[in-house]
């Protein structure tokens, strides 16, 4: 029986690098054909500064590069909300690599589990610890481009202002701002501006800037915007205000961090503490903790002492962790 298993894992791993050896090609080849069409475009135009092919008119949602595994992917559900993070990552491939790489490494962790220990259940640890890493590859690195798309928005919305007060249009600011800002901002600033240029209301644009990207301070400034498109109002004072109040907050959020650096100090030390004291004593009097891991009382009052601290540990990170 173990024998099946072992052919059929094998005969998955190999199926994926195969899938992932003909994106491999078929991403190289459609490289070589954007740029072609890129050359073509920059010298058919008028204005020969044409620096990105914006795509078809109509978007089609491409989750992977082969046809069947993109008609089967469409068809589940959950694959849109990791189609938005894989997106929000800014990564040049497409979700279908992401799942293909977590399936392989996922085989590959339960086999190199299996082999290593002779234990199923060692192997089925294994391939899940390796399946979840490119999903928290991906949610750290989302995590860490909408913190820097966090810190660059007070000075892109001061440049629109200033745009705005110099008399150009808002979709001229927006572009100033693409031009002059780099990803995360400047890239979906971009986005945004082709989709007004391809005849997208400003409004539903800039709805679509929100969904992309996760940051409570953009969408007041995308509500404000909205607002005063519909009942009017200084959008160069709204915006400049909208600016100021983020860099309060950034301010706000640093004194807050200073003050609860004590609290974080302590409790990291209360978490270590227990751990350091239990190697010592296990290292210089072994025998004196010998009753705590052999004895089943002393197992069961370990396991107590391991909850209660675990609750603790909660109960502290709940108090110096500050929600803004």
């Amino acid at each position: 029986m173990n024998n099946y298993i072992f052919a059929a894992i094998i005969f998955v791993v190999l199926i994926v690098v195969i899938e992932m050896l003909l994106y491999s090609w078929r991403a190289s080849s459609d490289v070589i054909r954007s740029k072609k069409v890129l050359n073509r475009l920059q010298g058919n135009s008028w204005e020969n500064d044409i620096t990105t092919v914006a795509g078809d008119i109509v978007k089609t949602r491409v989750v992977s590069s082969i046809p069947f595994l993109n008609k089967l992917l469409l068809k589940i559900n959950l694959v849109e909300r990791f189609e938005k993070l894989v997106k929000q990552t800014n990564t040049a491939h497409a979700p279908a690599v992401f799942l293909l790489l977590a399936a392989l490494l996922g085989a590959s962790g339960f086999l190199l589990g299996r082999v290593m220990s002779g234990n199923t259940g060692t192997g089925l640890l294994y391939g899940s610890v390796c399946c979840v890493l490119p999903f928290v590859w991906l949610r750290v690195k989302k995590a860490l481009r909408m913190k820097k798309f966090i810190v660059q928005l007070p000075d892109a919305l001061d440049m629109v202002a200033r745009s705005l007060k110099a008399g150009h249009s808002f979709s001229s600011g927006l572009k100033l701002v693409a031009e002059n800002f780099t990803d995360p901002l400047g890239t979906e600033f971009m986005a945004t501006i082709q989709e007004i240029n391809f005849g997208l209301p400003v409004a539903d644009a800039l709805k679509n800037l929100g969904k992309r990207v996760d940051s409570p301070d953009l969408h007041f400034f995308i509500i404000a915007t909205i607002l005063q498109r519909e009942t009017g109002g200084n959008l160069a004072e709204i915006t400049q205000t909208i600016a100021t109040l983020i860099r309060e907050r950034f301010k706000f959020e640093d004194k807050v961090r200073v003050l609860a650096a004590e609290g974080k100090l302590s409790a990291a030390i209360l978490i270590a503490l227990p751990f350091f004291v239990f190697f010592v004593i296990l290292k210089m009097s072994p025998e004196y903790v010998e009753v705590l891991l052999n004895d089943p009382f002393g197992q069961k009052a370990g396991i107590a002492a391991a909850l209660m601290m675990l609750a603790g540990v909660i109960v502290i990170m709940k108090m110096v962790k500050i929600k803004f």
